[in-house]
């Protein structure tokens, strides 16, 4: 619609200021979930610091049992190198593992179930790993991405080059897809069976959204095993 001397009808500027409201809405929205998964991390941070005992109890034996069993997963896989890049990984598991629970707070939404959080997460664990890799082998590092036969080298470089240029592709699709699929079930579960069929869901979302922060760990593992590996 158009208003006199052709500029648009005020209506349509109420409109696109609406929908410009929505989206900083949205976005302010996924911002704050995603300040208060890092808040309770901190939080919970501070807890055990703060009450660290030679015998363990509470809350600082279960911290040591995620913290000392993943920890041992890592260095079984790569090696005594493992430990230096163990933090990252930690990190990475904790936060993901925190964000995916929010999901099944009432009035939360998971950080998780938003692009703008995995696609960075998955983009930070391919540099990292290749950054390692190049670190560790230098120019010797493409080794990686060549194959053990010398003649199919050319192909194997391009496949493995397509391979690993898709890992944060995959990574970030499996974790969205999960993830937002079990909000979406749990929200349609909650209008047609309130109670009988949303609060038995409720467990197995929270053991399937702790596999996936394992995945994304364990993927992560993976990875980093093969950058630092010698070529075969």
């Amino acid at each position: 619609m158009v208003a006199g001397g052709g500029l648009p009808h005020p209506l349509v500027y109420m409109h696109l200021l609406g929908d410009a409201l929505h989206l900083h809405a949205d976005w302010a929205l996924y911002v704050m979930h995603t300040w208060l998964a890092m808040a309770i991390l901190f939080l919970l941070a501070f807890m055990v610091r703060g009450r660290l005992q030679l015998v363990p109890g509470g809350l600082q034996n279960v911290f040591e049992m995620i913290i000392g069993g993943l920890e041992d997963f890592v260095v079984s896989n790569i090696g005594e190198e493992g430990r230096r890049v163990f933090p990252v990984l930690i990190t990475l598991f904790l936060y993901i593992l925190v964000s995916n629970y929010l999901g099944l707070v009432p009035g939360c939404d998971a950080p998780t179930a938003n692009l703008n959080t995995i696609i960075p997460l998955a983009v930070f664990l391919f540099l990292y790993y290749n950054f390692h890799g190049i670190r560790k082998w230098g120019f010797g590092y493409i080794k990686h991405f060549m194959g053990p036969v010398a003649a199919l080298a050319p192909l194997m470089l391009v496949l493995e080059l397509i391979s690993h240029f898709a890992r944060p592709l995959s990574l970030t699709l499996r974790l969205f897809g999960n993830i937002r699929g079990e909000e979406i079930v749990l929200i349609l579960l909650f209008f047609l069976a309130p109670v009988f069929s949303t609060v038995p869901m409720y467990f197995l979302f929270l053991l399937a959204k702790t596999i996936q922060a394992f995945i994304f760990f364990m993927l992560g593992t993976i990875y980093l095993q093969g950058a630092l590996d010698h070529a075969h």
